[in-house]
């Protein structure tokens, strides 16, 4: 990868390891449950959380819907985080293809419901309204600069879930980066929830893919609807192979991917016209703006920086900027962004 590309960590291409396997890969058919390598992937992704079985689905999106469709009827409701990826960044799936309704709350700032109100917006059983049936977390934080949240949080998700018969799922894009900031197994956030969606192609460099787990009977009623969302694959060993070397391998190297976040946040806070807080970046998301007195606007540095240095980067809907550290950041091309956002500002 010879341009910078801090747009996000999907951008990440697959690795030459990841690329020799996908070329070698044993297949079958993975509708009939004879791809070896995808269940190998399912494993593998049930053993490293400590649940019962794993579900290799396309996206991230659709880990989170098959979850949600699994978990929840027609008419049930699920308490969500109202700047979350499965209320802000999933279309409305749950409402247009499972019936589902979604509450949302608001969250700190880093993405923890208030679990007071979680509980006060807990349906009691009447007919003229929904039934609360699942809680659902994430972690790490997307929108919240990628903030890992500590293990104590979802230990209190998880007894409010079971004093009111609710189930929990979490959404765990980046829950590897969640564990590897907060130095801990990845089991030790997991073990409090139901169903995990956990994202291969952020910052674990898979092509594409996601692997869902959870019970058994659970993943029984994802693969449905799974099957329902046009998520069937057949000969997907080929992907699932670049998902094993992501589970195996490039789990235990984000510790660099976060240190080079670091390293780009803290020369931020260095150039003038820029606001950042580099305490605030936990994993490998870097979110910062530009103060009221910049020379530019944020379209415009981001059209020089692509234009005239080679590198992508976004932007936040108008409210600043995102860059986003991964296997082909370098610490090289940490300096270089730098070095590019300095001329640009002076």
């Amino acid at each position: 990868m010879k341009k910078i590309d801090l747009r996000s960590d999907t951008v990440s291409w697959p690795t030459p390891q990841m690329r020799e396997a996908m070329a070698t890969a044993e297949v079958g058919d993975d509708v009939y449950g004879d791809d070896p390598t995808v269940n190998a992937l399912q494993a593998l992704a049930a053993e490293m959380t400590g649940k019962e079985a794993g579900l290799f689905v396309t996206s991230g999106t659709q880990g989170n819907q098959v979850s949600l469709a699994a978990h929840c009827g027609r008419g049930d409701e699920a308490i969500v985080g109202f700047d979350s990826h499965i209320f802000n960044a999933e279309a409305g799936g749950a409402g247009i293809m499972s019936s589902i309704a979604v509450l949302p709350l608001q969250t700190d700032g880093i993405g923890r419901l208030d679990l007071d109100q979680v509980k006060k917006f807990i349906r009691p059983d009447d007919p003229h309204k929904p039934t609360s049936r699942l809680l659902c977390g994430e972690n790490s934080y997307g929108t919240k600069n990628g903030a890992a949240i500590p293990v104590d949080y979802f230990k209190d998700l998880r007894q409010i879930a079971d004093d009111r018969g609710l189930s929990v799922h979490l959404d765990g894009a980046r829950i590897f980066n969640a564990a590897t900031a907060l130095g801990i197994d990845v089991k030790e956030i997991a073990q409090y929830a139901d169903s995990i969606s956990i994202c291969l192609s952020k910052g674990l460099c898979a092509p594409a893919g996601t692997v869902v787990v959870g019970t058994e009977a659970f993943i029984h009623k994802a693969n449905r609807a799974r099957k329902m969302l046009g998520g069937s694959m057949r000969q997907a060993g080929i992907l699932a192979a670049a998902g094993i070397i992501s589970l195996k391998d490039m789990t235990k190297r984000l510790d660099v991917d976060h240190k080079h976040a670091k390293r780009l946040a803290n020369g931020l806070s260095n150039i003038p016209y820029i606001n950042i807080d580099p305490s605030k970046v936990d994993t490998n998301l870097v979110f910062f703006n530009l103060k009221d007195n910049a020379p530019l606007n944020e379209t415009e540095i981001t059209h020089r920086l692509k234009n005239e240095f080679d590198i992508l980067m976004g932007g936040t809907y108008g409210s600043g900027f995102r860059a986003v550290t991964h296997y082909w950041i370098t610490e090289e091309k940490v300096d270089k962004t730098l070095s590019a956002l300095k001329t640009i500002l002076n």
